[in-house]
């Protein structure tokens, strides 16, 4: 943080939490009557009743639904401006994100080009978009049945252009949630990977936004109250995923480390791992994070010492002498989740493609270099990879 710092604050979402909370979908006052239900093309959301559930709450609601069933893990611009054309077409006024961050950040782009002209990309900044001004967009109300992205507190969705190989986020004041209903309940069928590769999602927003350089006062609360909650419990809930204490210590944490995106920034780590993502689409985006983590993090240990030791702090519940304190409590909470050992060629990616990850990165997503600690080269960049290939 800044020693004279200045920052805004303005998360104008409504955020509904709690074991249960799923009901005041029935009875909170919804944005309109007719909701695009966006959902992912897996079986989960139909398979566990959560589908079904959100429907029947709708007509208790007096509000009608189309669903929309076909988003990817990595979200693309193809599935964003077809479920904007048949959104406009059924004359949709809202759309509600039900499932993990993917179909949650989809939503967020559908709800923008319902509501505007030409392709998602004409308002993107970075790689290829053309960063134009938007007119608006629908209201969106998020649903989330996983913790990781925080987009349900937040105005952040990421999008693939898989004929650019481009993976941008996006975001500004009309793509928040107006409405966000967490309920941990519908987060116990997630099995234990995907626990841990979403945890770790979280995780890095709050670490990232603690140690970038517009952290302020606000963002570093959320920060180090989601890194010490998920530090504690995300072990407990990969372990037992019906350990409802657990789960819901993680999606609370996972809701404040949005809350930290919205206040700070995530730094190139993300950037980092987008790059890879782009190019290898079936790589989860949690498990990317915690590939190249720990040399990530490694590179700054002596750029933000204070920060690293207070991190590693409330980690561990004792007092930090040396900034690799916070690094060693990362590679020990990894080890409990079962990802200490993730290897980046399961994916395909090899060692010849370090050299365009980093442009790739630096094009798509260089806006988040300007908040890391100190300026990375390109040779830290193909270090980073090299040290986290396996």
């Amino acid at each position: 943080m800044n020693n004279n710092p200045s920052f805004s604050f303005h998360i104008p979402t409504k955020i509904v939490f709690g074991c249960g909370e799923i009901k005041k979908l029935a009875t909170e006052e919804l944005p309109g009557k007719k909701a695009m239900v966006v959902i992912s093309s897996g079986s989960s959301m139909k398979k566990y009743g959560y589908l079904d559930l959100v429907l029947r709450l709708l007509t208790e609601n007096n509000v009608s639904a189309i669903v929309y069933d076909k988003i990817q893990p990595n979200p693309t611009k193809a599935h964003v401006m077809e479920a904007a054309s048949i959104c406009k077409e059924m004359g949709c006024d809202f759309v509600i994100g039900l499932g993990g961050g993917s179909s949650i950040d989809s939503a967020k782009s559908i709800a923008v080009m319902a509501c505007n002209k030409g392709d998602y990309w004409d308002y993107i900044s970075g790689g290829s978009g053309k960063g134009r001004d938007i007119q608006g967009a629908l209201p969106v109300v998020a649903i989330p049945t996983t913790a990781g992205t925080g987009t349900e507190a937040d105005p952040w969705t990421v999008i693939t252009d898989e004929e650019k190989q481009e993976k941008i986020g996006y975001g500004n004041r009309y793509t928040f949630p107006v409405l966000s209903i967490i309920d941990p309940k519908l987060m116990v069928s997630i099995p234990p990977k995907l626990t841990a590769y979403q945890g770790f999602d979280a995780f890095f927003h709050a670490a990232e936004g603690y140690i970038a350089g517009c952290s302020n006062g606000i963002s570093d609360l959320y920060a180090l109250e989601a890194i010490r909650l998920l530090y504690k419990y995300l072990p407990k809930a990969v372990c037992d995923g019906n350990d409802l204490v657990a789960r819901a210590r993680v999606a609370w944490a996972s809701t404040l480390a949005g809350m930290v995106e919205s206040t700070s920034s995530c730094t190139s780590e993300h950037s980092l791992e987008h790059a890879m993502s782009a190019y290898y689409p079936a790589l989860p985006h949690g498990a990317g994070l915690i590939a190249i983590s720990q040399a990530y993090f490694n590179t700054f240990r002596n750029d933000c010492t204070k920060r690293y030791m207070k991190m590693a702090e409330v980690m561990t519940q004792s007092k930090s002498n040396r900034p690799s304190d916070f690094i060693e409590a990362l590679e020990r909470m990894q080890k409990e989740c079962g990802v200490d050992q993730l290897a980046l060629s399961e994916w395909g990616i090899q060692e010849e493609d370090f050299e365009r990850f980093a442009a790739n990165a630096r094009d798509t997503m260089g806006g988040l270099f300007q908040f890391d600690p100190r300026p990375l080269s390109d040779e830290e960049i193909i270090a980073i990879y090299k040290e986290s290939y396996r």
